[in-house]
């Protein structure tokens, strides 16, 4: 049996390579693709060649073993059908609707083990959205937002748009959004954002401090977060966080370095940065959170929210060069991009 999967084989190349798929070995299940997700953060930084071959694409995941160097496979949001059955594999598996972290091919060979079943009545559309859902419930885990408080977000992607989508249900003084992008300002505001500014205009940073205080007696945020994927919104978060506030950073840069002002009035902040990636979870969180439980609060949030709706773009795998070309030079007219097979 053949399947085609996609490769990364140079910055902005892709490539659709037939290859052979052999049939389940024992306590495997073959699965067709149904559609797939791309990634406009971390699948750009492969795309243009600006991920670090020094690391691991990812430690905690199978599908994703290796490192960035070219020609890889990557992506880790598919949505398929169980086909065929390895020996050993339970029989009610066969046909099951799945979610997994894997590469976009239009087929793949995994253990029950590694696949997530989509819950009943959510469309497959929905469940594409579970890495970058749970991204958005890790980033609340390590902000750990708070009744009254003032919070800004840095990047209003899918991501930051989950994110916001999540906040709104907090009692917060204000939620405040940051991106380049109109569309997707719009969107933010439509979820709840109470402001959504541009960062590149000249009086944004004097529009953020207002929007946050508004008449209340702290100035600067409470909780900024920066999931733009600029190293310069850094910089700008950090300037619009309040005395002993924090910051959770969320982006990954790849190769490209941040420049930060740690000179001035930060020397004296006694704020926070956090570091926040979705592969762990804080050590101080774990005696009562686990993967299995921030899993359960993934599906339960996109049953909530239903995040279909951002979808922008759906190109079959055969233009998958088009799709990535699109999210590369045209981000002002993507939200998500999906592929289908």
């Amino acid at each position: 049996m053949e399947r085609q999967a996609l490769y990364f084989t140079g910055p902005r190349q892709v490539a659709l390579i037939r290859e052979p798929l052999p049939s389940p070995a024992s306590g495997q299940v073959l699965v067709k693709t149904i559609m797939s997700a791309i990634s406009p953060g971390t699948e750009l930084l492969v795309y243009r060649g600006l991920a670090p071959t020094d690391l691991a694409r990812d430690e905690t995941i199978t599908a994703l073993a290796g490192d960035f160097s070219f020609p890889l496979t990557y992506g880790y949001a598919a949505v398929g059908q169980v086909l065929e059955l390895g020996p050993g594999v339970a029989p009610d598996w066969k046909g099951r609707l799945v979610f997994a972290f894997q590469p976009h091919a239009s087929h793949f060979l995994a253990t029950p083990d590694a696949l997530l079943e989509v819950p009943a009545g959510l469309d497959p559309e929905e469940a594409l959205f579970f890495p970058n859902m749970e991204t958005a419930v890790t980033f609340l885990l390590d902000g750990q937002p708070l009744i009254g408080e003032q919070v800004a977000i840095f990047g209003q992607g899918i991501v930051g748009l989950l994110l916001t989508a999540l906040l709104r249900r907090w009692p917060l003084s204000s939620l405040v959004t940051l991106d380049l992008y109109p569309r997707r300002r719009l969107v933010s505001e439509d979820l709840g954002a109470h402001l959504s500014l541009d960062p590149s205009e000249p009086e944004a940073m004097a529009r953020l401090a207002a929007g946050l205080q508004q008449g209340r007696p702290y100035a600067g945020a409470d909780l900024c977060y920066e999931i733009s994927g600029n190293p310069a919104a850094l910089d700008q978060a950090i300037a619009a966080t309040g005395f002993n506030g924090r910051v959770v950073i969320g982006s990954w840069y790849g190769r490209r370095r941040s420049g930060l002002n740690l000179g001035g009035r930060f020397h004296r902040s006694r704020m926070r940065l956090i570091s926040s990636q979705v592969s762990s979870i804080a050590p101080e969180l774990t005696g009562r959170w686990n993967k299995a439980r921030r899993y359960h609060t993934t599906w339960q949030s996109l049953v909530e929210i239903q995040p279909a709706c951002f979808i922008t773009q759906r190109f079959p795998i055969a233009q998958a060069a088009q799709a990535y070309e699109l999210i590369d030079r045209h981000p002002e007219d993507v939200i998500q991009v999906i592929l289908t097979y």
